[in-house]
């Protein structure tokens, strides 16, 4: 696993050991960052199922200006804090070790909306719909924000939620990736 491209290109990044995390594998990683566009100007990014922190160091590594790391397995978290201290993010990076309910309420009492929101839930406990209405009712999404919900290829999503509208969904193997795109004011 390493960063694909940006500042950090070629870094490569410690994976969690055993079994208890799926990280997502380079190619898929690399197909997100060239459907949401390849670099960004600043913004936030949440990356609310951390596992390896892979997700939201990509999208620091090609401009974002700060990043959120959501992760409660502690040994999962521990490689999140060892990827971005070894990419030098730190001061671009907060880490929170708790459950993505607890900390999307908790981001919800900030005045910060996200521009780039990463959800990858294991696959058998996800509830990306929910996350996403939650996200939308407590404000943590700009105009104009990607969501990118990284899940089974069996899982079927609608095409809106709230305001978030489906761009597009691609699979890779096992793995779907289904993006939504959020219109504060959407033009009818």
């Amino acid at each position: 696993m390493r960063v694909i491209a940006g500042e950090h290109r070629g870094r490569r990044l410690a994976a969690v050991p055993g079994k208890g995390t799926r990280p997502t594998t380079d190619k898929v990683k690399e197909s997100i960052f060239n459907m949401i566009g390849p670099y960004f100007d600043g913004g936030w990014a949440l990356d609310l199922y951390a596992g390896t922190g892979s997700l939201g160091i990509e999208a620091l590594s090609r401009g974002a200006e700060r990043a959120v790391f959501v992760e409660r397995d502690t040994k999962a978290f521990a490689v999140v804090k060892q990827n971005v201290t070894a990419c030098r993010l730190d001061d671009h990076a907060e880490l929170y070790r708790m459950d993505a309910d607890r900390a999307i309420r908790t981001l919800g009492k900030r005045d910060q909306a996200f521009e780039l929101v990463f959800l990858d839930p294991p696959y058998a406990n996800q509830k990306i719909v929910e996350e996403i209405n939650l996200l939308q009712e407590l404000g943590l999404l700009a105009d104009g924000a990607w969501i990118v919900a990284e899940h089974d290829v069996g899982d079927q999503f609608p095409e809106v939620i709230g305001k978030c509208v489906r761009d597009r969904a691609s699979t890779y193997g096992d793995t779907a990736v289904t993006l939504y795109y959020y219109e504060a004011d959407p033009e009818t």
